[in-house]
């Protein structure tokens, strides 16, 4: 019976300087069946990468259309990141939250700070962690996708980028995967039981106290 109780969707935001592991982190959210979240497609102006799949990782669109997006207010956050731009379309995200499902958003702090400026009430956001430096680095090379100048501007940028963890709900260090993923679950489960995301309760306790016994 509680499960059917009406509750509106919360945004999961996942923020982490590149390396980080917040990609991986989020795929494993996303193939969790228990969890059943929906991944929030982006729109970027990035070129793809050889592992992206265009609609399932992000929506590739040139500069001009991010734009004309942007300046009809479509976007409901956006941030230009390493000189690139990227965006959360308002409509998909709107209607998930409406209809109770769950979105889980893969984006930067510049992203985030406006998500939680807007809808505060719906973000339960995390921040993600390296669990050191050398760790971060190590990682950008092991990944195999960004050329050496690219690896050496996330690792500037990643300094500025962890100095903004104090603005997210939750932090989590990213030293163990499987530690990391059991914690984010964790924090997940417990936001979706918060009494002001779930307006079915009013009724579902009315119910409870017209019982005859």
């Amino acid at each position: 019976m509680f499960n059917s109780i009406k509750r509106r969707g919360l945004m999961l935001v996942l923020s982490s300087p590149s390396g980080a592991g917040k990609s991986t982190l989020a795929r494993l959210l996303l193939n969790d069946t228990g969890l059943k979240l929906s991944l929030s497609i982006s729109v970027t102006t990035r070129p793809r990468r050889a592992s992206e799949i265009e609609g399932v990782h992000y929506h590739f669109i040139s500069v001009r259309e991010f734009e004309r997006l942007r300046d009809s207010d479509a976007l409901i956050e956006w941030a230009e990141v390493h000189g690139n731009f990227y965006g959360t379309p308002r409509e998909a995200a709107e209607n998930a939250l409406a209809d109770g499902r769950d979105m889980l958003f893969d984006i930067d702090w510049q992203g985030a700070l406006q998500l939680q400026e807007k809808m505060k009430g719906d973000i339960v956001s995390i921040f993600i962690l390296p669990p050191s430096m050398a760790h971060l680095k190590q990682r950008l090379h092991r990944r195999a996708e960004d050329t050496e100048e690219v690896i050496d501007m996330r690792l500037r940028n990643a300094r500025n980028e962890i100095e903004r963890w104090r603005s997210y709900d939750y932090v989590v260090v990213n030293e163990d995967l499987d530690e990391a993923f059991h914690q984010v679950q964790s924090i997940v489960t417990a936001e979706r039981l918060r009494r002001d995301r779930c307006p079915g309760l009013f009724d579902f306790v009315s119910g409870l106290l017209e019982e005859k016994l």
